[in-house]
């Protein structure tokens, strides 16, 4: 059960839409009206009892698992519109499972698939006016999973938060998309935490990102750390190299994140014919790629206008005509409901979150 009166019930029935101008959402935090609240308990030894709550702020222990030792995890999906209204999830089993293999290299227990979908849900409608009209934005999700419990000592918490809440959001990200490849920093290394969505992976790059875009840079593309040779992926999002019919893009072998924009997208392209490689990716293939373009589920899919390397610079097609343009079209005619959804990856979501 939720914490919703029942004058914030009729509230959520009359709701239309939220008082935001949709033409520039952006991509950042909008306060919305409710999220969502589980917890794993040393006494029960397991998730139980979410509820929504309203949006806010919340209390930590200073010695939670979370903010001493980064013991955490997250998540993001989107929410969509549809032209007649509806609501449309995209692949949150996909994240589910994620989490769950995430948690399991952070020595965290995770909520089940069906109590994250739940979750997810819940917030959604909750907050259903806060999902922008069709075609013009969608509602970002984050699923956040912390350990939350008393614990001075370096081991594992003993109580979990798993928590969930929601911003509308614009239309991918803007502008276009230069990179610079990073070779003294790497964003992971082999049998470190690359490959899931843990909350350390982040921050230790803000330095050289930060550094890269007082220069006119968009993002960094990052190198493996074994060799300095083969390219991984940028900042937060997976890349790929098309030349001829072949679209190339590196192997997801623990320090590259396995994303699930990045994962429809090798299936549609593979439905357009084109031989999809996961492989080792050679930095010298940037030169003579005929296109480069990034996926993630903020951005969704953004061809690449430059990689500059060690002083040298490649610039590459841009444009209607591009196959990137073609993938995100199929892509969020998918998401939104305007192309048949062939493949299943869509949920509709509907009915009051508080039952």
């Amino acid at each position: 059960m939720t914490s919703l009166s029942k004058q914030e019930q009729v509230e959520w029935e009359k709701a239309e839409y939220a008082n935001v101008n949709w033409d520039e959402p952006g991509f950042a935090l909008t306060k919305t009206d409710y999220m969502y609240v589980m917890k794993f308990t040393e006494e029960e030894q397991m998730f139980c009892n979410g509820t929504l709550i309203r949006f806010g702020n919340i209390q930590m222990c200073p010695s939670s698992g979370i903010l001493n030792y980064g013991q955490g995890l997250f998540e993001g999906l989107k929410a969509y519109r549809k032209e007649d209204e509806g609501i449309l999830l995209f692949r949150p089993e996909e994240n589910a499972l994620r989490m769950k293999v995430g948690a399991d290299r952070m020595c965290m227990p995770s909520p089940t698939v069906d109590q994250f979908i739940d979750a997810v849900k819940k917030t959604v409608l909750a907050n259903k006016r806060w999902v922008p009209p069709h075609g013009r934005g969608s509602l970002y999700i984050r699923p956040l999973l912390m350990g939350t419990g008393r614990n001075l000592e370096v081991k594992p918490s003993s109580e979990y938060t798993f928590l969930v809440y929601a911003s509308p959001v614009g239309n991918g990200l803007k502008g276009v998309l230069n990179l610079m490849v990073e070779d003294n920093v790497h964003r992971a290394t082999p049998g470190g935490t690359g490959g899931i969505k843990a909350v350390t992976n982040y921050s230790p790059i803000y330095k050289p990102l930060t550094e890269a875009k007082a220069k006119g840079f968009s993002d960094l593309l990052y190198l493996d750390a074994l060799t300095g040779s083969n390219i991984e992926e940028c900042s937060g999002c997976n890349i790929f190299i098309l030349k001829g019919n072949v679209i190339s893009t590196p192997t997801t072998h623990g320090t590259i994140l396995p994303g699930i924009t990045r994962k429809s997208i090798m299936e549609i392209a593979s439905g357009f014919g084109y031989q999809v490689e996961e492989r080792a990716t050679p930095i010298k293939e940037v030169f003579d790629a005929e296109e480069v373009f990034c996926t993630g589920t903020a951005m969704i899919v953004k061809s690449v206008a430059s990689i500059t390397y060690q002083g040298k610079r490649i610039e590459y097609k841009l444009g209607a005509e591009t196959l990137a343009q073609k993938l995100h079209a199929t892509l969020t005619g998918i998401q939104t409901g305007v192309n048949e959804d062939k493949l299943g990856w869509t949920m509709v979501i509907d009915g009051p979150p508080f039952l």
